[in-house]
């Protein structure tokens, strides 16, 4: 497993790079994480999300927030600096337990991340995603082509969410979302901080048989060197 941090990246930029990486895992290539943070976006589900959009909302927000058409599952959430975005390609014919397992697992890791910083979190059964006291904290949504995943887990880390205020958080009427700043009642903790933690999970979890220690956190030119050479 490789693990690239993409530092702040747009959407689109974001989904290209994924779609290359796909094919290299497709091709034989070692499964990718990629962690990130986006600009301030809000992105729907393939099947349904924009009647939870308010009309003209790039409009509304005077060209702050980018409104985009997404290829993963689920309904509409909401990216922003000071938002964990991990991005799994990995490939499931190397696993066990097909779709279900693998989003098991990726809410697992987020669960235990969180718990190293003192937010006590779990799923909420028939929702996907990560709740705390009926809040919730980590969305998902994923695609798979293939048998090879794309997209994954945005994860709530800073105090400000009102992005949310102008959408109903995937299609949920009541649900409010929280971040570990919110949860811990302490200052975010540097995201730095919160990848290195995330990738030391969801290495625990994907590779528990795994000798040595999580994957070293590459930057976007380690990962560009790295597709240029296929």
């Amino acid at each position: 497993m490789l693990a690239f941090d993409l530092d702040r990246i747009g959407y689109l930029d974001a989904f290209a790079l994924q779609e290359r990486v796909l094919a290299w895992v497709q091709a034989g290539g070692d499964d990718v994480l990629l962690v990130l943070e986006h600009p301030p976006t809000v992105s729907i589900g393939k099947n349904s999300g924009a009647e939870n959009v308010p009309p003209h909302l790039e409009s509304l927000c005077k060209g702050h927030v980018d409104v985009v058409q997404s290829t993963r599952g689920g309904n509409v959430t909401c990216h922003f600096p000071g938002q964990l975005v991990a991005y799994p390609v990995i490939d499931l014919k190397k696993r066990s337990g097909g779709i279900r397992a693998y989003v098991h697992d990726l809410e697992e890791a987020a669960i235990r991340m969180l718990a190293h910083f003192g937010v006590t979190a779990a799923r909420r059964e028939g929702f996907p995603g990560v709740w705390t006291d009926g809040r919730k904290i980590a969305s998902l949504g994923i695609a798979v082509k293939k048998y090879v995943t794309m997209h994954g887990l945005a994860l709530n880390v800073a105090e400000d969410l009102s992005l949310f205020n102008f959408v109903t958080p995937c299609g949920l009427d009541g649900v409010s979302a929280t971040s570990i700043a919110r949860e811990s009642a302490q200052a975010a903790p540097p995201m730095d901080a919160v990848k290195l933690a995330f990738i030391r999970e969801f290495h625990a979890v994907f590779h528990p048989a795994a000798s040595g220690d999580a994957p070293a956190m590459q930057g976007r030119d380690s990962l560009m060197t790295l597709l240029h050479s296929v």
